[in-house]
């Protein structure tokens, strides 16, 4: 398996694409106007603790409050280290309106909702993931080689102790940590022992809001965060951030230098793999599959829901195969479409019935397998007895539709609109409301093209009874500016 990672970078947009064997599976945007903010650590105030929920709202110098929930807050105790309670702690007693405090970005804000903040802090390297206020020593449950786990435990003790942080804090090894050399974790202990010493020394200087640590930009987070020893490419086409990144790499990944490469080439980057063309496509709701089904994917405040349809696919042999070749083409796309479209929260997976029990199966373990590559938690659960499959996918950022895209000002989000024909239902029940509340012997309707013309057409013997009804005369006038379900009654 083949990976490259795609950077274009312009000056006031980085875009970034994951390609496996030619197919585009994730692409991240920072947009220098509203780049994201999970990662980084600010100094905030409260501005107002609510006991009812549990939580408190924290002033960070965003457009929104944030929101920090009481299981996100771990009191401090006088070494600087979290103090683990065995019950939760009132959160009136951790804090207090106008407290100032420092906290980590959990989660990006999200349509309507503000950031979600954690006191639980942590800073990345390219190997471990430093704990400042806790002890605790991990692994990444990603790193499944039982052999190397141990390996890499071991060693980290080891350097723990040679850098003298056993009391000054915890460690966890990421997944990008496999085949580590103790030289790489030592320099990587101590880049994060500098990192966290300049963050307590803007701590300590703060008496308001601000920004403590800002994390790395776009293209050297993904250098950080995504390099496996299966990419065999990172191509960059700016001279500044290939610079940068080559610089990167040197000092962290020095096994991988010879694979960044300054792209030079007369078309976009983009275009290599037609990735626009991907966007474009994970912008709709519609995804068709290989064998003639199609996948349905509607975005919703509160879910995601995937409808997976056989289509024009008819099989050669009988329906029960037919289904289940549809349905297992389908959870790989699924799986891909979620990375692609960074789809998180509960999902909803309508496959297309099944009665064999080992089809179901089969089904569930493609698209178990094919969630193994997502860098985001997953969760998924069985069959049930309606024949849906509820799983969830960790979101710390909006989706792509989210960041490219608003709602419809026409549809106001919904999709649709109502047709013209209820439209002039609709009018002719406010004709009448208006008829009875004014005297005057004429009223004007104000509506689009499409609705005028249907009410002059189709609807005109009604209006002639309306007419007849109400006693006053009705005329008509088009709104070029009008959307379709757009119209005003005024006297005349």
């Amino acid at each position: 398996m083949s990976e490259e990672i795609l950077i274009n970078v312009t000056p006031r947009e980085t875009r970034l694409a994951l390609i496996e064997n030619g197919l585009l599976q994730e692409i991240y945007l920072e947009r220098h106007s509203r780049s994201g903010y999970v990662g980084d650590i600010f100094l905030g105030k409260v501005v107002r603790v609510m006991p009812g929920m549990e939580a408190a709202f924290v002033d960070i110098g965003l457009e929104r409050a944030a929101f920090l929930h009481s299981a996100d807050i771990a009191p401090i105790g006088p070494d600087g280290l979290e103090v683990q309670e065995d019950n939760p702690v009132d959160i009136s007693l951790l804090l207090r309106e106008g407290q100032l405090i420092v906290v980590q970005v959990a989660k990006d804000p999200i349509g309507s909702k503000g950031a979600r903040l954690t006191t639980h802090l942590t800073l990345p390297s390219r190997h471990l993931v430093f704990l400042p206020r806790n002890l605790h020593i991990g692994i990444s449950q990603r790193l499944e080689d039982e052999e190397e786990r141990n390996r890499l435990q071991v060693l980290l003790e080891t350097c723990v102790e040679k850098e003298s942080m056993r009391d000054k804090g915890g460690f966890i090894i990421r997944t990008a940590a496999e085949g580590a050399t103790e030289d790489e974790l030592l320099e990587d202990i101590r880049f994060l022992r500098k990192l966290w010493a300049a963050v307590e020394r803007r701590i300590g200087k703060s008496k308001e809001i601000r920004v403590l640590y800002r994390d790395l930009p776009l293209y050297l987070r993904a250098v950080r965060d995504l390099i496996t020893p299966n990419i065999e490419k990172i191509r960059v086409d700016t001279t500044e951030a290939f610079a940068e990144i080559a610089n990167f790499v040197q000092d962290f990944i020095p096994d991988f230098k010879d694979r960044v490469e300054l792209y030079v080439g007369e078309r976009p980057i983009f275009d290599l793999y037609g990735i626009d063309d991907e966007i474009h496509k994970a912008l709709g709701r519609q995804v068709k599959l290989k064998s003639g089904g199609d996948l349905i994917i509607d975005q919703t405040e509160a879910m995601t829901t995937i409808d997976v349809n056989t289509g024009a696919y008819l099989g050669s042999k009988n329906h029960a195969e037919t289904v289940l070749k549809t349905n297992l083409e389908a959870a790989t796309a699924i799986a891909r479409q979620l990375r692609i479209r960074n789809l998180g929260g509960l999902i909803i997976l309508d496959f297309i019935d099944m009665e064999d029990a080992e089809h179901q199966r089969q089904v569930l373990r493609t698209l178990t397998k094919a969630l193994e590559k997502d860098y985001a938690r997953t969760s998924v659960t069985g069959i049930s007895e309606l024949g849906l499959v509820e799983m969830t996918r960790k979101r710390t950022r909006e989706s792509l539709g989210q960041i490219l895209c608003s709602p419809c000002p026409v549809c106001e989000g919904r999709g649709r609109l109502k047709t013209p024909e209820t439209i002039c239902y609709e009018i002719f029940r406010e004709i009448v409301r208006v008829a009875r509340v004014y005297e005057n012997d004429e009223l004007l309707v104000m509506a689009s093209q499409v609705v005028v013309d249907r009410l002059l057409d189709e609807e005109s013997s009604t209006l002639a009874d309306l007419e007849v009804l109400t006693g006053k005369t009705i005329r008509f006038e088009v709104e070029p500016m009008y959307t379709q379900e757009q119209y005003d009654v005024v006297l005349f």
